[in-house]
């Protein structure tokens, strides 16, 4: 089932971060301090060689040092290091882990390839290269953006980190809340069709928001996509539409963002409303708001 073990990576209770850093401008520091900053409640576990302790929490030398299995596992190290780190996450029963460094390449012989693969051989289930993670209902900004929303009942599932970060900040001026926000580039293991699963049968979440660069996999998402429409609303604008916006999406997902007609018709079959541009997208998310206070 394709929401397999992705409580753990929604609404952790406990969190380990490998490549937590001192450095308050590095992903690692700047995820650790918002982690911290968003009042998360659960342990916090912080993988460093360097320091024995960060931000007055004592550190650990190696991954296989950590005294509990955290629900969450956040790795912002060197992309060389993390096929590594992902190996002995799983091999420990590790549930669900977060890749935030970039540059990992795509195809044949990347780093993503070799991740995804290691994870696939243990069950671990992976998501990134990411901006991140952000639940307000239970304190969670597992992410380098430094604004968490309020608590709220949209979701939205995007491919970029940028447009996540522009709709936290658009729905602070607005009273919008989130039930939860993930950022994913669809490269490693967990993709648009497993978070359309875990979020159309989410009691917390009333309407579903996309913002989708490209589909890898076109009848998982469909399907996926089809189920979640049925239950609730699900919104969703895809980038690209014109040539260079498509040069721009291929060259963010590593994927071909591919015809907008078969998209659009794509949407349209599943029971997806869609929005041609972000003030629509926006537009959409506060009717929603305003429809839900209207009726609550």
């Amino acid at each position: 089932m394709s929401t397999y073990r992705l409580e753990h990576l929604c609404a952790p209770r406990s969190i380990a971060i490998v490549g937590g850093s001192a450095r308050p401008a590095s992903v690692g520091g700047a995820t650790l301090r918002n982690l911290l900053a968003g009042g998360f409640s659960g342990p916090i576990y912080i993988v460093n060689r360097k320091h024995s302790e960060i931000e007055g929490i004592k550190t650990f030398r190696d991954i296989r040092d950590i005294p509990e299995i955290p629900d969450l596992t956040i790795i912002s190290t060197p992309p060389s290091a993390i096929q590594d780190i992902v190996k002995a996450a799983g091999a420990r029963g590790f549930p669900a882990a977060m890749v935030l460094s970039a540059g990992l390449g795509v195809g044949t012989g990347s780093y993503t390839e070799a991740i995804a693969q290691a994870a696939r051989k243990t069950g671990l289930r992976l998501i990134g290269p990411s901006l991140g993670v952000l639940v307000p209902r239970v304190k969670l900004n597992a992410s380098f953006g430094s604004r968490l929303p309020q608590d709220g009942d949209l979701a939205l599932i995007s491919q970029s980190g940028a447009i996540s970060t522009a709709l936290v900040e658009w729905a602070a001026n607005r009273n919008v809340g989130f039930s939860a926000i993930v950022s994913t580039s669809e490269n490693l293991d967990v993709d648009f069709g497993d978070l359309l699963d875990y979020f159309a049968l989410d009691s917390d979440t009333r309407a579903i928001l996309l913002y989708v660069e490209s589909i890898s996999d076109v009848r998982k998402f469909m399907s996926a996509a089809r189920a979640a429409a049925r239950v609730k609303p699900v919104v969703v604008i895809k980038s690209g539409r014109h040539t260079q916006g498509a040069r721009a999406a291929a060259t963010h997902t590593g994927a071909l963002a591919g015809s907008d007609a078969v998209y659009d018709a794509a949407f349209r079959r599943a029971g997806l409303l869609r929005v041609l541009d972000l003030d629509e997208l926006f537009s959409a998310a506060e009717t929603l708001v305003h429809l839900q206070s209207s009726h609550g």
